[in-house]
């Protein structure tokens, strides 16, 4: 495998900066987006106030664990431009992704803020292995999903070639590949073996490429994944992490020169990890649920963001000053992630609800048959129906999940009171994907 490694002076001031550096900056930018948020976004006014707090009460950044975290519900409840901390013509682009009941929850950017996240994919891209004049084969979905145009704009301030792709037509992916010869690849890991499938069906061994780097996110995966990956390809195979909510894909990156968890660009983004039920901080190297803190966004600046994901802090190593993450364990909740969509039980009881022939009766079934995951929906109707009535439901069910959420299901009606019912909480996820 080639020597990817970067060369010292490759690096940002801040990737070189020592602990100490990192957490006088954190705390100048904490108080400077406390003061933004308090000012400008009523939400946060409240929050602070009902907390007794001004921005410049918090001196230390342990004070900020005294203030409530924020949740998705809250960006909902304040949709679509609530959260907002400038004007709304100074917002120059927005992202949006489903919530539970069909609500969005809106993100915006400033031209700074685009700036911001375009240095911090360059930065992550480089970390990863890729450099300036790399042809970089972009097939995160395009549109409100912030992967592909994250990916994009990254790329291209990095001084790379871009091939916007997006998702799909997986035959013409592995033809551009070969055509165009790209270094780097961002594509979700399930699909980008949806990929080598497609090339070993072509006659074309993975391993032949041109591609050396790819930098995978979107969906939690495995270190056994990686192996077969790089095994395969001779590639380096890395993880990106990101949310909208908190600005996107690159958040944190996992460095090639290590491959031991993801370094967080903590001079933008102040993380915490919580107990995800008290809520309540725990130590660096303890699992819990991850919360962020922007502090350089303006457009949407969030405080103490819970993601729901499950993972821990640790020391930092290829960039000494910055923490890493350990690669995302699970969700602390119940949404699924089916092909980098996240999906929620809820989303799917709406547009059950929605068609007249079926009953508030389903259950979520995950499986994995071959490379990609896949979502089936089974769902009890309200009387006995004929099979054509079956399939014709059916087909409604997956066509309006589809249209309102953006993934692909299959459906399987079942006769009334064929599903085991719970006396307590509703079992609506059977995950029959395959471990390790």
């Amino acid at each position: 495998m080639l020597d990817l490694r970067p060369e010292p002076g490759l690096l940002d001031p801040a990737e070189r900066a020592s602990v100490e550096q990192i957490r006088t900056l954190q705390l100048k930018r904490l108080r400077a987006t406390l003061r933004h948020a308090y000012d400008n976004v009523a939400f946060y006014r409240a929050r602070m106030s009902e907390a007794g707090m001004q921005p410049e009460d918090v001196r230390e950044l342990g004070d900020l664990a005294t203030l409530e975290m924020t949740s998705k519900q809250d960006l909902r409840e304040n949709y679509p431009f609530g959260m907002f901390a400038v004007p709304r013509e100074q917002v120059v682009r927005v992202h949006a992704s489903s919530g539970t009941t069909g609500q969005a929850t809106v993100v915006g950017y400033t031209k700074a803020d685009l700036d911001t996240w375009a240095d911090l994919m360059a930065r992550s891209i480089r970390a990863a292995g890729g450099r300036p004049g790399d042809i970089v084969h972009v097939a995160y979905g395009y549109g409100l999903f912030t992967g592909g145009l994250g990916a994009h704009y990254g790329a291209e301030r990095l001084g790379c070639t871009v091939v916007p792709v997006s998702g799909g037509m997986t035959e013409r992916q592995v033809q551009l590949i070969r055509d165009f010869r790209p270094h780097v690849i961002m594509v979700t890991p399930s699909y980008f073996l949806a990929i080598l499938d497609e090339m070993t069906r072509q006659g074309l061994d993975p391993a032949t490429t041109s591609l050396r780097v790819g930098i995978f996110g979107a969906e939690p995966w495995t270190e056994q994944m990686r192996r077969e990956i790089e095994e395969r390809t001779g590639m380096a195979a890395l993880d990106i992490y990101g949310l909208s909510e908190v600005m996107g894909p690159g958040v944190a990156q996992e460095c090639v020169e290590t491959k031991d968890g993801l370094t967080i660009w903590e001079d933008h983004f102040l993380p915490e990890v919580v107990d995800p039920i008290t809520g309540e901080p725990v130590p660096d190297g303890t699992i819990g649920e991850l919360v962020f803190t922007s502090l350089t966004k303006q457009a949407l600046p969030i405080i103490r963001y819970r993601t729901r994901d499950l993972t821990r802090l640790l020391p930092g190593t290829a960039r000494p000053g910055m923490r890493r993450m350990e690669r995302v364990a699970g969700r602390s909740d119940d949404m699924m992630i089916v092909r980098g969509v996240n999906v929620f039980p809820t989303q799917v009881e709406e547009q059950i609800l929605a068609i007249g022939e079926l009953a508030p009766q389903f259950v979520c079934v995950l499986t994995r048959p071959g490379r990609l995951d896949e979502l089936t929906v089974r769902v009890e109707s309200r009387t006995p129906l004929t099979l054509a009535e079956r399939e014709r439901v059916a087909h409604q069910l997956a066509s309006r999940v589809k249209r309102t959420v953006g993934v692909s299901i299959g459906v399987d009606v079942v006769e009334p009171f064929v599903l085991e019912r719970s006396l307590g909480k509703a079992k609506r996820i059977e995950d029959l994907r395959p471990r390790g």
